[in-house]
């Protein structure tokens, strides 16, 4: 795979595929990391002279423009972190794009909008994705890509545009991949799987193969219920997947024979309904129940104190740990102590530490931890697991070709 260095780019068009997919409040960005995480890319390309055209998603619009999902706040953002004006045309390939990119100096930069405001990005259909790439092409004399959260996608910027553009992969990818090299490569063990979020239908693959792999795999988060579940518990009110216990009961067997620790947890923190995450009013029913112990009305919404401990001590001597999914509804304080207590115990321990992308990495900067503090935050979780499921990723494969 060829990287920026292998490009010859002053005075050249340099299109540059980002995920800037940041959360917004409005026209406020609430995390900035992925922002930030493919700046050094475009500042190497500024500085070597290139006229930069970044492009990114945001969200899930329909195919057609829709102001929430303007990247319009991004360019703005993005400028601060250059420390150097950001152009924003307000298409993707239409005369705003056009114009702007033919206005490009050596070591200037312009962002599209959205790319999801077309249809042929994310079009199933080969010859409408073609279509669109080929107006992209138009634009670009290079094309480098960095979008890391995207290139499990099959989109008309991340796998066919680099078709039709001499291409390289950007510092990001190159980072990413080396960090998830280290993961399946002559692992230094004892190798800890950390695994939350809400559904076990997310994390199938990933754990399907890391159980011939990892040493530990620790269920938290929503999926964690499923998981108990096929244990004989009762879970209350409790997120389920019911089509998911077979499965959940066919990972904890193998797992036994395999002599992989699967550990589930042993308490969880309740209360009667979802919390108000927005205005993070108090709970009043809030309670700490065993794990065999949740009452027939109750909602479970983050691993308890002692699972939080036992998470801690499985994570102590650990050398190699990754970590996807948040162990509860951390935007919440009633809710945060298990995802705090994961991410403390990742900092404490003497391991190489990757946080999985998604809402792990939000949750890590979002409850104040240093993240220069860990290993490897990853930009993309979705990317992450689908690579530890041994799957082709389409625009990592683009890039080889």
């Amino acid at each position: 795979m060829k990287t920026i260095d292998d490009l010859e780019v002053a005075g050249q068009r340099v299109f540059v595929r980002a995920d800037l997919n940041v959360p917004l409040s409005g026209d406020t960005i609430t995390d900035d990391g992925r922002i930030r995480a493919v700046a050094p890319t475009i500042a190497a390309l500024l500085e070597r002279g290139a006229k930069v055209i970044v492009a990114s998603h945001l969200g899930r619009p329909k195919g057609e423009p829709d102001p929430q999902y303007s990247l319009a706040p991004v360019a703005v953002r993005l400028g601060e972190i250059l420390g150097t004006p950001v152009a924003f045309a307000t298409d993707t390939v239409g005369d705003s794009a056009k114009a702007t990119v033919a206005a490009l100096g050596d070591g200037e930069v312009t962002l599209l909008e959205n790319l999801r405001f077309n249809a042929g990005e994310t079009s199933k259909d080969e010859a409408e994705r073609g279509a669109f790439a080929d107006r992209l092409a138009e634009l670009a004399d290079l094309y480098v890509g960095d979008g890391f959260g995207a290139v499990h996608r099959k989109h008309a910027s991340v796998f066919d545009l680099p078709a039709r553009l001499p291409h390289a992969a950007g510092l990001l990818i190159e980072k990413e991949l080396g960090v998830l090299k280290r993961l399946t490569e002559d692992v230094a063990r004892p190798y800890v799987v950390v695994l939350g979020g809400s559904k076990v239908s997310d994390k199938v693959g990933v754990i399907d193969n890391l159980l011939g792999k990892a040493d530990r795999i620790l269920i938290g988060g929503g999926m964690m219920f499923t998981f108990l579940k096929a244990q004989g518990h009762e879970v209350g009110a409790s997120l389920l997947q019911e089509d998911q216990i077979p499965v959940a009961q066919e990972y904890l067997a193998r797992a036994a024979a395999n002599g992989v620790e699967f550990v589930i947890p042993v308490d969880t923190a309740v209360s009667g309904g979802f919390p108000d995450v927005k205005n993070r009013a108090p709970v009043e029913d809030f309670a700490v129940v065993d794990a065999d112990a949740i009452p027939a009305g109750a909602l479970g919404l983050d691993i308890g104190p002692k699972t939080a401990q036992l998470f801690a001590e499985k994570l102590a001597d650990a050398r190699t740990v990754f970590w996807n999914g948040p162990m509860g509804v951390f935007e919440h304080p009633a809710f945060a102590d298990g995802t705090r207590a994961v991410a403390q115990a990742l900092l404490d321990s003497e391991a190489f530490t990757v946080v999985g992308g998604g809402d792990s990495a939000a949750a890590v900067r979002i409850l104040g931890f240093d993240e220069t503090k860990f290993g490897h935050i990853s930009t993309g979780g979705g990317a992450s697991l689908e690579y530890l499921e041994g799957k082709t990723l389409p625009g990592i494969a683009a890039l080889e070709a």
